[in-house]
């Protein structure tokens, strides 16, 4: 995709949703990071019936410790692997009270030390929490990526670096909601809505439906 055409492509993306926000419902950038790490194989909406009784408990790293792992798997429960979810939670608040005073820290490399969190949750924080220019490609901005031609690549991390250097900076704050909720809701995975699609005439996808 060219320069001029992926301008336009997230021009009519901002367009459409000015202030894309995530679906995922959290009150600071502890409960960011609680339910980032929570949202892994899962869905949004599971985790948010989730979070909302646990956040009113605790949605900070002291009360979360003092609510303990036991505690925390009777919240959580009903989320995937929620066994491992919530040693990873119990154990990235300690950390975050013992080596950060409580607060989650504003750098990746401190963010991925944290128990549970990739390279994909530290991006959602930086960008989300702390307004970085990061872009986390999970499965639907891997998929829109390549199928559009926007940024193809082999992996996450290659799509990353693709998107990084093809998005111009004025878009880079917001990109990672644009995309990620465009395949999410038009470039769905089996049944992309091609006839519903601001950028259907910018897009490298082969077969697509034009009508």
């Amino acid at each position: 995709m060219k320069k001029a055409d992926i301008d336009e492509f997230y021009r009519r993306l901002a367009e459409r949703n000015p202030e894309p926000t995530s679906d995922l419902r959290w009150k600071n950038p502890y409960t960011l990071l609680v339910a980032v790490v929570l949202s892994a194989q899962a869905t949004d909406v599971g985790v948010n019936k989730a979070t909302g009784p646990l956040f009113k408990a605790a949605d900070n790293p002291r009360k979360m410790v003092a609510l303990g792992e036991a505690r925390l798997k009777d919240f959580i429960k009903t989320i995937g692997l929620f066994n491992t979810k919530a040693r990873n939670v119990i154990g990235l608040s300690h950390i975050l009270i013992d080596e950060h005073r409580g607060q989650v820290p504003r750098d990746r490399e401190k963010l991925e030390a944290l128990p549970g969190v990739g390279r994909k949750t530290a991006s959602v924080v930086l960008n989300v929490a702390f307004g970085e220019p990061t872009i986390a490609v999970d499965t639907h901005i891997f998929r829109v990526s390549n199928r559009t031609g926007l940024a193809p690549g082999k992996t996450p991390l290659e799509v990353e670096k693709g998107l990084l250097k093809r998005t111009a900076d004025h878009w880079k704050s917001h990109a990672h909601h644009w995309l990620i909720l465009h395949g999410r809701y038009v470039c769905k995975a089996r049944k992309p809505l091609c006839g519903e699609c601001v950028v259907n005439d910018l897009c490298g996808y082969k077969a697509k439906e034009t009508g």
